[in-house]
């Protein structure tokens, strides 16, 4: 079936002027899950590459769809050239390894000392591995790294799926606020102070503490943490330095972001946070992804009427309606040049033949698909009621999974023109 243009409204999303422009040096791709964000990061990156930027993908999906449809056999904290892109351009990839990133930044801003002390410290583990708002803020931090670096005059990225709106934009100053408040700056007092006034401090003030927080967090763990603390004490002002310079970075004009959907009513919904709080925190929006969109090349034919059609087939209404003789239309009598045409069967029930059967099966599949379609509208008009003035690029489902770099074109191509290939029928699955 053909991707129809009943929710071609509103403005469109200009995909090419904006991977076109050199002056777009970030564009980052955020939504709820399981809407095809990290695909869309990557076509983005795909067309990019080919219409000649040096773009770099970052990725947040631990999937190993994204390296394979990339020709990669794995996707680390290391950007890796994509091969098979045509055209002047390059395409590199990587996925954030959350971990590593904070081992980098740990490494980069302390002396090999220090930085093994921190890196050995089992608080500083689990903190690296899963504290809240880790990943997010590395997320952050990748970016800030790849931007600064200069190396890449494109960046898409591919954000992690969060179902409170965008967790990522906080994540920084989560974190910030983290190593910069009273609770560890307490923590930190007895290692500033030093010597026998730090002894004395550290020893009236965990006999406080173990009564308390102690019992909370557990001795060793506290131990951990005032020793993580300690070794940390010079790297706390950086790391909210590196959140508000990214957070800036994300407010610039530089940065486009992309909200990504599909046309359902829960993903629509999200979508609606996340406008709404980019708009609260000034960020750039460019437009609205809408994957999936479904379409028919027969959208004059209503689901009501398809299915009154098969009801016809089924009845006999169209193919012999009732058994019994019916002459050839002119015919006054029969005759051996003019036989009469008989459709009975022993039950007396009207004959349906194959073609009858299968007619009415696909009228049935017609129907169902303009009644996805007509719901699929009216969710698009809710959020266009909304939100006039969203740029719209619509994307036409395809009959499977992305798993190569033809089909990360494909999908490309669609954002661009704003349903198919070129602007052809497009075929349209669910």
């Amino acid at each position: 079936m053909t991707h129809g243009s009943a929710m071609e409204d509103g403005p469109p999303l200009a995909i090419d002027p904006l991977l076109d422009d050199p002056g777009t040096r970030i564009i980052v791709c955020c939504g709820a899950g399981g809407v095809g964000k990290t695909t869309t990061a990557a076509a983005l990156g795909v067309r990019a590459a080919e219409r000649g930027r040096k773009a770099v993908v970052l990725t947040i999906d631990p999937a190993r769809r994204l390296a394979q449809s990339m020709g990669i056999d794995l996707l680390d904290n290391t950007p890796r050239q994509v091969d098979g892109i045509k055209g002047e351009g390059e395409l590199y990839a990587m996925m954030l390894d959350m971990k590593r990133t904070f081992d980098e930044i740990v490494e980069a801003h302390s002396d090999p000392a220090r930085a093994r002390a921190i890196l050995e410290n089992p608080f500083y583990q689990s903190l690296s591995a899963g504290f809240a708002g880790t990943q997010e803020y590395m997320a952050m931090e990748k970016l800030g790294q790849l931007r600064a670096s200069d190396e890449w005059d494109l960046i898409v990225v591919d954000t992690p799926p969060s179902r409170s709106a965008l967790d990522f934009l906080d994540a920084p100053k989560r974190l910030g606020s983290f190593l910069d408040g009273k609770f560890i700056k307490l923590l930190m007092t007895p290692a500033k102070m030093g010597g026998r006034a730090g002894m004395k401090f550290l020893n009236v003030g965990m006999s406080i503490m173990t009564g308390t927080i102690g019992k909370l967090l557990g001795g060793q763990l506290l131990r951990d943490v005032q020793t993580f603390v300690a070794a940390m004490d010079t790297m706390f002002g950086g790391f909210r330095t590196r959140a508000d310079a990214t957070y800036r970075l994300l407010q610039a004009p530089g940065t486009a972001f992309l909200v990504v959907a599909a046309p359902e009513r829960d993903a629509l919904r999200e979508a609606a946070y996340f406008v709404e709080r980019l708009a609260a925190e000034e960020m750039p929006l460019a437009g609205l992804v809408l994957n999936r969109v479904h379409g028919s090349g027969a959208a004059g034919l209503s689901a009501e009427r398809a299915l009154t059609a098969a009801e016809n087939l089924d009845e006999g209404g169209i193919v012999d309606q009732k058994p019994g003789k019916t002459r050839l239309r002119g015919s006054t009598g029969t005759s051996p040049t003019s036989p009469a045409v008989e459709s009975k069967q022993p039950d007396d029930s009207p004959v349906r033949t194959p073609t009858a059967q299968l007619t009415a099966g696909l009228l049935r599949l017609h129907a169902e698909r303009m009644q996805v379609l007509a719901r699929e509208q009216r969710t698009h008009d809710r959020f266009r009621a909304l939100y006039p003035d969203v740029a719209v690029a619509q994307v036409a489902a395809l009959p499977g999974d992305v798993h190569d770099l033809a089909g990360l074109r494909t999908i490309g191509e669609r954002l661009a023109t704003g349903g198919s290939p070129s602007g052809s029928p497009s075929v349209a699955a669910s």
